[in-house]
């Protein structure tokens, strides 16, 4: 039986460049309009029970080269339970991929993938458990909807939003976790944080980009994750409409949920270097951060981005705009693509499982910071009025 190599498919990517026998040279296809890529998701069928080599021959030239070193490749049979391939390696800009697939259908990708229709269903149920509201604040580029999910009834408003850049995909299980607590009934963390705050949560900001099999764009190719000082209606209206939303409703807190490619932790990034960087914000963020890395030891605070400096901040990421905008906590979380190394799970790697009980351990450390988000929101308010 002949082996087939196939992408046309929701989050699809790849090219194939030559095939002989059970091997298969490979590129990966850069985002439209633009020159990213890294994504790659791809159905590989009629190989059972023999070994393939298959050859990502363009990785050298893809968006963050970094990420390939220690990297192991995702494989599925069902769609459900993604696995790591321990024969994955890269050398000289290309990833080898070799392995036996145990049936005649298996599918393979950079991280496990969060499909539209998964997000369609995942919209769908949670829209429909009481005490939750939907609406759609815009449209992309290509007419589909940016979801939005509100709950709770509580005077602190919390925005989380999700894949800015589409082939980030654990940014998606996260807020499948995170919406699976903040709407469980019996759950006596999400129950304050219901009573206590009103959530507004996109769990997809770039439905085209995921769609498309994008890792960084939406549809015309731009980076949403650096409209935020100017967005705009014909290139980034993802971003307009939910900046606008934030407008009429402020958050106290906001949390950008993003990937890594390089990096082999779970980290936050801050907005240090804005132009009006307050005390309260750069405590309250400490304090959460500290929380997080008590409650998880899939968290910690040892490696990260590099901090900028007074004044050096970059105005169009969301995570600076929002806090210089609204003298909000924001922060921007990243999960590996690799694995937690101070944590390794060596069948699994960072998994869309440990994407949603981080959401979990992330909840439960806004809920033991309320107090003092609280205080500091009452002590601005107060500011504002004397302003006045």
């Amino acid at each position: 039986m002949s082996i087939t190599i196939s992408s046309a498919f929701d989050a699809g990517n790849i090219r194939v460049v030559k095939q002989s026998g059970t091997t298969a040279e490979l590129e990966i296809v850069t985002d439209h309009m633009s020159d990213f890529y890294q994504w790659f998701h791809f159905r590989l069928a009629g190989a059972a029970g023999r070994e393939v080599t298959l050859k990502i021959t363009n990785c050298g030239g893809s968006a963050y080269p970094g990420g390939w070193p220690d990297y192991k490749a995702c494989v599925s049979i069902d769609r459900e339970d993604w696995t790591r391939i321990d024969g994955t390696s890269y050398a000289d800009g290309t990833l080898s991929i070799r392995f036996t697939p145990e049936a005649d259908i298996v599918w393979i990708a950079y991280f496990a993938p969060y499909s539209m229709e998964r997000h369609h269903d995942l919209v769908s149920t949670i829209a429909a458990l009481p005490g939750v509201a939907y609406r759609s604040l815009g449209k992309s580029l290509d007419g589909q909807d940016i979801d939005c999910l509100t709950i709770g009834e509580g005077k602190l408003t919390v925005w989380l939003y999700a894949r800015q850049h589409p082939g980030e995909s654990m940014a998606e299980w996260w807020m499948e976790g995170a919406l699976e607590k903040l709407t469980d009934p019996d759950d006596p963390v999400a129950r304050v944080l219901r009573s206590e705050c009103t959530f507004h949560v996109v769990p997809n900001m770039n439905p085209d980009g995921s769609r498309r099999g994008h890792l960084r764009t939406n549809a015309v190719g731009v980076n949403l994750n650096r409209e935020w000082h100017a967005p705009s209606a014909d290139k980034s209206p993802e971003v307009l409409c939910v900046r606008n939303a934030m407008d009429e409703q402020p958050p106290a807190f906001a949390m950008d949920v993003h990937g890594d490619e390089a990096i082999p932790a779970n980290f936050l990034a801050g907005f240090e270097g804005i132009p009006s960087l307050k005390d309260s914000q750069t405590r309250l963020f400490k304090l959460f951060s500290d929380t997080l890395e008590r409650l998880s030891p899939d968290f910690q605070t040892r490696q990260g981005y590099e901090i900028p400096a007074p004044g050096q901040a970059n105005m169009s990421m969301s995570t600076t705009q929002l806090a210089e905008r609204y003298g909000c906590v924001s922060m921007t979380l990243e999960m590996p693509f690799k694995d937690n190394f101070d944590l390794p799970d060596e069948v699994y790697g960072w998994s869309p499982d440990r994407s949603k009980y981080l959401a979990f351990s992330c909840l439960d450390s806004l809920h033991a910071i309320l107090p003092d988000l609280k205080a500091a929101q009452s002590a601005s308010s107060k500011s504002e009025k004397v302003d006045a």
